[in-house]
């Protein structure tokens, strides 16, 4: 294959993004295994004085594992509930005809409440965990986590559900197929791709939050790794080692959903059906 000028300048263009990107990823992994005394040097380098794996022991007797249990609980708990109230509510909100526009008042209503900074309504939140006596636990979070994480599943999966051909169902319908075997044989089925791309940015979303799980969660033994990684940063020092050492870990278990899914995921954003 003859390669045109302009082909060439768009693949040296792509290698050259590429590398930018890469740039701050090989510094993390470099200063994760740095020893402690590189971090004070005045000369600049990728390549460190010598290779350490201290952060990394360090961090596992830190319980680090714990605390990405524990995220992995919430991310994955939090995407199960968003998705399975998520879905209905797009679902009905597309084939249901509402009087009065209803529908639209309830979306600008979901799109609002997503818009909203999470700090404004983290008081109302505490009192409500607390008459719950959720505070401090996980399903607490959980359920915090759905003021933003179920509008972003609604919005994303109407789309998709739009995408489904109301023939299809009118046809099963004619058939005799009731609600619940028209969802799970046939829009189910088509929104697949859509639910793999809902669910991986949910996902994501609750795997990095921060403010909610740092104001609802006072025992270590329940922090997640964004509240963990705040503890790594004092008035006093700078844990750069701890710090890039986990970045990495923390980011590991994405990447390899990601990459495990990327197809389903890549299909998502073009729609269900077309």
């Amino acid at each position: 294959m003859i390669l045109t000028r302009r082909d060439t300048i768009r693949i040296g263009l792509t290698y050259v993004v590429t590398g930018l990107f890469l740039v701050p990823i090989i510094w993390m992994l470099s200063t994760s295994v740095r020893p402690p005394i590189d971090y004070v040097s005045k000369s600049i380098s990728l390549i460190p004085s010598e290779i350490t794996l201290e952060h990394y022991r360090e961090l596992i007797k830190g319980d680090l594992l714990g605390k990405a249990l524990n995220s992995l609980i919430v991310a994955v708990g939090t995407t199960i509930l968003a998705l399975s109230a998520g879905f209905p509510a797009a679902y009905a909100l597309v084939r249901i005809r509402f009087p009065v526009k209803l529908d639209l008042v309830f979306l600008m209503f979901v799109l609002l409440v997503k818009l909203t900074p999470p700090i404004s309504l983290a008081i109302p939140l505490y009192q409500v965990l607390r008459s719950l006596g959720l505070l401090d636990t996980l399903l607490g979070l959980i359920i915090v986590y759905q003021v933003y994480a179920l509008p972003f599943a609604i919005w994303m999966l109407l789309g998709f559900v739009r995408d489904v051909p109301v023939e299809y169902e009118e046809a099963a319908l004619v058939d005799g197929a009731s609600i619940v075997r028209r969802l799970r044989s046939i829009v189910l089925p088509v929104m697949t791709p859509g639910l793999i791309a809902a669910s991986i940015f949910v996902f994501i979303l609750s795997w990095n939050e921060f403010a909610y799980a740092l104001l609802f969660i006072q025992s270590p033994e329940n922090f997640t790794l964004p509240t963990f990684i705040a503890t790594l940063i004092t008035e006093d020092e700078t844990f750069w080692g701890k710090l890039s050492a986990v970045g990495l870990m923390a980011s590991l278990p994405i990447l390899v959903m990601v990459g495990f899914v990327q197809k389903g995921l890549t299909r998502g954003f073009g729609g269900g059906i077309k």
